[in-house]
C-alpha cells in the first residue's frame, strides 16, 4: 500500500474539475515510479520526498497547474536548467491545462527516476533552501481595504512573499469586480486572524 497524506486527497478534491486528473495522474505515477515515496503538505501545496529529501512536487491554480522537481537544477534535461532558474511559480513543465500538457508517462518516470537517483546519492543542492520568491507589488484595492484594518495589514507585511503572492494571484485572477471586491474582503477577515491564503488545506 502506497504511502499517501489525506491532506493531499483534500487538495485534490478541493482543485478545478480540469486540474483534479492532472495531480491525480501525476500522484499515481510518481507512486508507480517510487513505491517508497512520502507525501506530505509544505507551503501549502503537495509535495513528495524520498529517502529523507524532497523530490518533487505539485500544485494547482485556477487556470492551471505546476508539476517540478526539487533538484531540477542538477538534472540532464536542459529545459530544468533554464526553469529552474527563471520559472518558480511555473513549475519545470510550464502551465498544465489537461492531461494531454504532460509529457508521456515514460518520459515523466524517466525523469522520476533521475530525481530518485539524485537523493539516494544524497547529492544535494549548493542552497538547498526554497527557492526565492521575488515581491510582487500588491494592487491598490488589496491594498486600501488591508490600511483600514490595522491588524490584516501587519500579518500581511510580515508574511513572506511566497505567502503575499498567493494572496495576489487569488485576487488578480477574479474575472469580475464583484469577486475581486468579494475577495479582498476574505482575504482582509482571514489576514486579521494571521491566516495564510490556503490555512484550510493546513488544517488537517
Amino acid at each position: 500500500m502506497p504511502s499517501v497524506d489525506p491532506r493531499i486527497d483534500v487538495y485534490i478534491e478541493k482543485a478545478q474539475p480540469f486540474a483534479q486528473p492532472v495531480l491525480q495522474h501525476l500522484r499515481k505515477l510518481i507512486h508507480r515510479a517510487c513505491p517508497d515515496v512520502e507525501e506530505t503538505m509544505k507551503w501549502s501545496f503537495p509535495h513528495f520526498d524520498y529517502k529523507g529529501a524532497m523530490m518533487c512536487s505539485m500544485a494547482s491554480f485556477k487556470q492551471h497547474c505546476v508539476f517540478g522537481f526539487w533538484k531540477a537544477a542538477l538534472m540532464k534535461d536542459s529545459r530544468f536548467l533554464e526553469t529552474a532558474k527563471t520559472e518558480v511559480a511555473m513549475g519545470h513543465l510550464g502551465r498544465i491545462t489537461s492531461l494531454k500538457d504532460l509529457p508521456s508517462d515514460k518520459q515523466l518516470t524517466a525523469w522520476i527516476k533521475e530525481a530518485m537517483k539524485l537523493n539516494e546519492q544524497g547529492v544535494k543542492l549548493k542552497n538547498d533552501k526554497p527557492a526565492a520568491v521575488k515581491e510582487i507589488a500588491a494592487p491598490a484595492d488589496l491594498l486600501a481595504a488591508l490600511k483600514k484594518n490595522k491588524k490584516a495589514l501587519a500579518v500581511f507585511e510580515k508574511f513572506p512573499p511566497s505567502h503575499k503572492k498567493e494572496y495576489i494571484q487569488w485576487i488578480e485572477e477574479a474575472k469580475r469586480e464583484e469577486t475581486r471586491k468579494k475577495r479582498i474582503d476574505q482575504a482582509v477577515e482571514w489576514l486579521a486572524e494571521g491566516k495564510q491564503r490556503n490555512w484550510k488545506y493546513m488544517k488537517l
